[in-house]
């Protein structure tokens, strides 16, 4: 089920996720329209690596578990496990490469979902406003690259 994400509930985000720091108020007013909320149940695959790219997720409440197949059949890796406040899907949602990663929800879940469609427009209707929108979104990429370097140097 899907609903539309109104311009009140993305300034409340704002202020509890950081993700969305770099917008103001109205920032937040302006760009509410291009989202909707979608509710994932748990179980639920979001979409399978290799998969066309159509979304960018940003999780307002439940977990998802990030993995990747490996080189060996039905085995995979897991990349992380995600919740409130992370961006998911980003990586393609520039470049329109297939899903690089499989997506499923490890809990009841809701999300903001900016359509590659939406997400075009939306930078080509308010740039400035989607500067500070990919801010955010860079940001919490960043931090995860981070997190992701710590991990493999203590591997070694």
């Amino acid at each position: 089920m899907t609903t539309t994400l109104t311009g009140d509930r993305l300034c409340q985000l704002r202020q509890e996720i950081d993700l969305f720091q770099f917008l103001t108020d109205d920032c937040a007013r302006t760009i509410a329209g291009y989202f909707h909320l979608a509710n994932v149940r748990a179980g639920e695959v979001l979409w399978r690596e290799g998969d066309p790219c159509d979304y960018v997720g940003f999780i307002i409440s439940g977990r998802l578990e990030i993995s990747k197949e490996t080189e060996f059949p039905g085995r995979q890796v897991i990349l992380g496990v995600y919740s409130k406040g992370t961006v998911v899907g980003e990586l393609c949602i520039l470049d329109l490469q297939p899903r690089a990663v499989t997506a499923v929800a490890l809990e009841d879940s809701v999300l903001g979902v900016l359509p590659q469609e939406r997400f075009a427009a939306l930078l080509d209707d308010h740039p400035r406003v989607g500067i500070r929108l990919l801010k955010g979104m860079l940001l919490r990429v960043s931090i995860r690259l981070r997190k992701s370097f710590d991990r493999l140097t203590d591997l070694f």
